[in-house]
């Protein structure tokens, strides 16, 4: 239903009631508009009736909405996330404003979001940055949609940037001991606990004496720093570590109560993030070990951190045979894809085993036919040449 009725004041007001939308008291909701010519009206309402017809119809009163203000409301429904979540949507959401917080939202194209992309890589910016940028933009856009706001996202597999996915840097067992020897004395557990048992930073922090079980040689993580949920329901799986890191730690935490912090400052308080990692960059230019040909090179590369830790220890426990699933239960991914994106190119190379395993099969075959028909076996010729 609608219309176009020119006021007293000279100016035309179009009318539009969408009879499958929203209702008010039970009728159906008019939408309306004013122009100053006839057609005008006739062509908005030609627009509002196409756009139904689609099922691109979005209410017209958040015509004026821009990308800020659903940005701003997107983040108060986000607030019931974890602390640490929050703080970094707010970061992305800050640049995501700097260019589209002025722009309409039912206006954002494809096009836009690509020229975006681009310009935040032209710019220098880490290609990891940009993907994790795009599918934020993504994320808000598409709730966009589930409010009725938006019509479409505008962001698609079309627009994502590649990942920049790179490889987990793999530290040597020199490296790893150089860096623990050049911590301070009370932060050298944290090294081993994320060298040997694949502890994240947070974990490290959050981590008291009462949640290692000294008898049975078993980490029950209960909460990351400073004292909050951990990162999944994955991460709440009991690590079995071994006996030799057990007597380490607890060498340590002599005279220390159950309550207390595993890592801790020389008061007995609990230890940052940042003050391990802040240490981990000082050590690791004080790190001194040897290289493959014996050589003695200062300092660790710019690019080890503490998180690399937990890539050594994987890098263990696939190099002694652990197969993805073991890997993934110690290291409390949520799935197995994750091991295999990060750590793929650690296994061995499989060509020669199944060549071996089809080998058998065939040979088998082979010697039994040719020895039951006593005949000599014919010579293997490439199928190429059989063609």
């Amino acid at each position: 239903m609608a219309s176009v009725t020119k006021r007293p004041s000279g100016r035309w007001r179009a009318v539009f009631t969408c009879e499958g939308c929203e209702r008010h008291k039970g009728v159906p909701k008019q939408h309306t508009t004013h122009h100053d010519r006839k057609k005008d009206g006739e062509d908005w309402i030609d627009e509002q009736k196409t756009a139904l017809r689609t099922g691109k119809w979005t209410d017209p009163k958040n015509a004026r909405m821009t990308v800020g203000q659903w940005c701003d409301r997107w983040l108060e429904g986000y607030a019931v996330k974890k602390p640490s979540t929050v703080r970094q949507a707010r970061t992305h959401v800050a640049k995501i404003k700097e260019t589209f917080g002025g722009r309409k939202l039912r206006n954002l194209k494809p096009s836009d979001v690509k020229a975006w992309t681009g310009a935040l890589a032209d710019g220098g910016a880490e290609a990891s940055y940009v993907y994790a940028l795009h599918a934020r933009l993504s994320q808000i856009l598409t709730d966009a949609v589930l409010d009725g706001i938006l019509p479409v996202n505008p962001c698609s597999r079309r627009t994502a940037p590649p990942s920049g996915k790179q490889r987990a840097f793999i530290a040597t067992t020199d490296q790893m001991w150089a860096l623990h020897d050049a911590m301070p004395e009370h932060l050298r557990p944290a090294i081993l606990l994320g060298a040997f048992a694949g502890l994240r930073v947070a974990e490290v922090c959050g981590l008291r004496v009462a949640d290692v079980d000294f008898l049975r040689a078993i980490i029950n993580q209960a909460v990351q720093y400073p004292a909050e949920d951990l990162k999944t329901d994955e991460s709440k799986t009991p690590i079995p570590v071994a006996r030799e890191l057990i007597e380490v730690l607890s060498a340590s935490m002599v005279g220390r109560p159950a309550s207390a912090w595993m890592i801790a400052d020389e008061a007995g308080e609990q230890v940052g993030p940042w003050q391990i990692q802040r240490a981990v960059r000082a050590a690791r230019l004080a790190a001194t070990y040897k290289d493959a040909e014996g050589e003695g090179v200062k300092g660790l590369p710019d690019e080890f951190r503490f998180h690399d830790l937990r890539h050594y220890y994987a890098s263990l426990l696939i190099s002694e045979g652990s197969d993805v699933k073991v890997v993934q239960a110690r290291l409390r991914h949520a799935s197995a894809k994750t091991t295999l994106d990060t750590y793929a190119h650690l296994w061995p190379d499989t060509e020669e085993s199944t060549r071996t395993a089809t080998g058998k099969v065939l040979a088998a075959r082979v010697d039994s036919s040719w020895t039951k028909g006593s005949k000599k076996a014919p010579k293997a010729r490439n199928l190429a040449d059989q063609a």
